[in-house]
């Protein structure tokens, strides 16, 4: 089963009355029209798949906006995963506490994406990952009255240590942005990849992508491998390279807990 990762289903003209604001994070917002015809293109092509094949819709940050795809999803019998930053629960274009337990109890899964959002959280000091998993897992276990064990990597930033802290915080299923669709085990956690959706994906690309076609999955990985050394040879000024190549400034978004000091490599 391949998972799609998506953000906030919001009109491009209202990008920041969702989840985090700013040009950078619009570039993952998908309108709410365009989500409905990647639904739909993704079921025709399944339904015609053999073996039968499922896929997981998956959104990260939690955008007040989940309600919204989650509409989209039970129209057509669906369900989503939602991962939430907890310290956003509540403030201007996040989902509430209340919101939270509806969408749980309309049948979707809810799981932590931290607490602050850290964008290199592959960078993180220790102490800062055991907290970011840690306290997350236990706000939204509490909030929702039951174990919540399931958590998506704000930013993508993956590393050993970001994997064996979810762990020792108690996860033990942990999506990433790696394009794949064959989980594998770290640490006691089975890994999930998932096929990120930008505002210009199409619905024929979605589909595909929900259907493991080999192309347009080679195509992500490819570009994925790409991000992944630049990231690793940039460090920091990647960051900044990143805003220079997509005409976004200077930083877009604040994301992350600034009293927490990030390792310099």
């Amino acid at each position: 089963m391949s998972a799609l990762m998506y953000h906030d289903i919001v009109d491009a003209r209202a990008a920041d009355s969702s989840g985090f604001a700013g040009r950078d994070a619009a570039l993952y917002k998908v309108a709410p029209a365009v989500f409905e015809d990647h639904l739909d293109a993704i079921l025709r092509l399944l339904a015609r798949a053999a073996p039968p094949h499922g896929f997981e819709p998956t959104f990260d940050d939690g955008g007040r906006a989940a309600l919204t795809a989650a509409d989209s999803l039970e129209k057509r019998g669906l369900r989503g995963s939602f991962f939430i930053t907890v310290n956003y629960i509540g403030t201007r274009g996040f989902v509430s506490k209340s919101q939270l337990i509806e969408l749980r109890r309309r049948g979707h899964r809810i799981g932590s994406h931290s607490c602050s959002h850290p964008l290199r959280m592959g960078h993180c000091e220790w102490p800062r990952l055991i907290h970011e998993w840690a306290h997350s897992r236990a706000v939204l276990s509490d909030l929702l009255s039951e174990d919540v064990r399931t958590a998506s990597i704000p930013g993508g930033d993956f590393s050993s240590d970001v994997a064996r802290a979810a762990a020792e915080a108690g996860y033990i299923r942990l999506f990433t942005s790696e394009p794949s669709a064959v989980p594998r085990t770290v640490h006691g956690l089975t890994l999930v990849g998932r096929f990120a959706v930008r505002r210009w994906t199409s619905a024929s690309t979605a589909a595909a992508l929900a259907s493991e076609r080999i192309l347009p999955c080679a195509q992500q990985a490819v570009l994925w491998k790409a991000r992944k050394f630049a990231k690793r040879i940039g460090g920091r000024e990647y960051l900044g390279l990143r805003r220079a190549l997509l005409g976004l400034g200077g930083d877009e978004v604040a994301w992350g807990d600034e009293r927490w000091p990030e390792r310099r490599d």
